[in-house]
């Protein structure tokens, strides 16, 4: 998968992997994201990072899923993005889609025809709606299959 270096106008590869402790309560100590990684990670779901191929160290973005498999779905309960790669500092394109894209990856793979799910902050339900293909489902958004292909082909 590639990022885009938004200073130099430039792609590179990334890669998505399962994080570790050490990775969480990196995360943590940080000051590169908000929330606490380390509690998300007590729920008993998923995390993974993504960071510059062979440069684990540096995570640019995290995301924490459960498998649904009574709805054959994955839940995004997470995803965030590096402080370093928001909005108005943002250096660094695609971190999202990405994880997003994995998200609906790992939902084909269960065989959920890539069916993913989350709860949006209000302020960001518009976003995943024009930019990644979610739609309303009652107080979730989801991603079907025709959409979740298109993301992953997007992205990965």
């Amino acid at each position: 998968m590639k990022l885009l270096n938004l200073y130099k106008n430039q792609e590179f590869e990334a890669e998505i992997l399962k994080v570790m402790d050490e990775d969480l309560k990196e995360a943590n100590k940080s000051n590169q994201f908000e929330f606490d990684w380390i509690e998300e990670k007590k729920k008993q779901c998923d995390i993974f990072k993504i960071v510059i191929k062979d440069q684990e160290s540096k995570i640019l973005g995290l995301i924490s899923l459960t498998d649904i498999n009574t709805e054959f779905r994955i839940h995004i309960n997470l995803v965030e993005v590096s402080n370093d790669n928001k909005v108005k500092n943002k250096r660094i394109d695609r971190i999202a889609g990405c994880l997003l894209a994995f998200a609906c990856k790992v939902a084909f793979e269960k065989g959920y025809l890539g069916f993913a799910s989350l709860v949006p902050k209000t302020e960001l339900v518009g976003l995943y709606i024009k930019k990644y293909g979610f739609k309303k489902y009652g107080s979730q958004l989801a991603i079907d299959q025709r959409d979740a292909i298109g993301l992953i082909q997007k992205y990965l």
